[in-house]
Formats: C-alpha cells, structure tokens, sequence
C-alpha cells in the first residue's frame, strides 16, 4: 500500500491507526467509514486514501500489526527448555496479562473483528495466532509428559487458558480495586490449579515481576 514517507507521514499513518481502533472499537467496523476516520483526525478523504486503499486495508493492518507486536515481545519475554514446564506455564501467564491489560481496545477487535477480514487476510492472521497458541500448547504438553501438570487435552486447554486471561480487559479498570501484580497472582494460581499443577509445585514456582 502507497505510505507517505518522512517524520510527518509517519505521524499521519500513526494518527489514522489510532484514530481507527478507536473508532472500530467503539462502533464496528462495518459502521465506521473511511470518511468518518478522515474527519476523525482532521484529514481530507482522497488524502486518507494515500495511506489505506480501503477499510478493509486498515483492518488488515491493525490486526496483523496486533499480532506482530504480540509476538515480537513473547519471543523476548519467553522461557525456553530446559527451563521447566510449570515456569514456562507461569511466565506465559504473567506475559499475556501484562501485554494485553493495557491494549483493550486492540484485544476487541482481534476477536470481534476477525470475521471481517477477507478469507485471505483471516488465514494470514490466524496463522499468527496460531503461533502464539501452539507455544502455550507445547508447554502443557511439556507438563503433561513430565508430570508437573495434569492436562490430558493441552490443545483444548491451551485456548481456555487464553481465553481466560484474554477476558481480564474486559473489566480490567487502571483504578480498580486489584493492582495489575494482584491480577497476574490471583490468574496465576487460577490458571495453574486449571492445567492441574499441584500445590507443593505452585508454591515453588516464581517467575520475577
């Protein structure tokens, strides 16, 4: 897609991203049109278009974008063999809550929005998802082989764990009566108990704020 290019294009591009999650976020995407997100940001429509082709350009980018912040911070964040199953499980746990608290409105439209994008666009995200699933996946698996945890359908629990810490931004509130750490320890033990470590293991188990 045509981008402008210099600091000022830059902060356009950024501008309209910003402004597009909000609006899609808040409305749908099919009730945001292109000419509603170029007033939304103070832009003319023809030069909107420089940027995005169409809508369904944009929702494309936010999405992959989403993944692909996602998954370049899990690759830095993420325990590896021969760090064990339950520490991986624990880090995984802590990773996704602190990514995802502050990116409600980027979580919404990765689960609400997805059925919106073209056949194409959808396997290109959901093969993103994927790869942050099938981690979770090995490590049950992991757990399952080498007794730390008891969980006899890692796949089916991989995507209950993440729906379960997914769901935290949707009542997650910054001045709310549990601090972010309390949030991260009480899913923690939640998720743990879930995937059917034993307590004598939980208690040993710490991964570094």
């Amino acid at each position: 897609m045509a981008r402008r290019a210099g600091s000022d294009g830059i902060r356009t591009e950024a501008a309209i991203r910003e402004a597009a999650l909000r609006l899609i976020a808040r409305h749908g995407y099919e009730a945001m049109s292109m000419r509603r997100l170029a007033e939304e940001i103070g832009l003319g429509a023809a030069a909107l278009y420089r940027y995005f082709p169409n809508k369904q350009a944009l929702l494309f980018d936010l999405l992959r974008e989403h993944m692909a912040e996602l998954l370049d911070a899990w690759d830095k964040a993420r325990l590896d063999r021969p760090a064990p199953a339950l520490a991986r499980l624990e880090c995984f746990t802590r990773f996704h809550i602190r990514h995802h608290l502050p990116r409600s409105e980027g979580v919404f439209l990765s689960y609400m929005e997805l059925r919106s994008l073209t056949p194409e666009n959808f396997a290109a995200v959901e093969a993103m998802r994927r790869r942050y699933e099938q981690d979770l996946i090995d490590i049950l698996d992991d757990g399952q082989a080498d007794g730390s945890l008891d969980c006899v359908r890692p796949r089916l629990a991989a995507r209950a764990v993440i729906a379960c810490l997914t769901g935290i931004t949707t009542w997650y509130r910054p001045h709310g009566a549990l601090s972010p750490r309390e949030i991260e320890d009480s899913y923690w033990d939640m998720i743990a108990r879930m995937c059917g470590a034993r307590q004598t293991e939980r208690a040993t188990c710490s991964t570094p704020a």
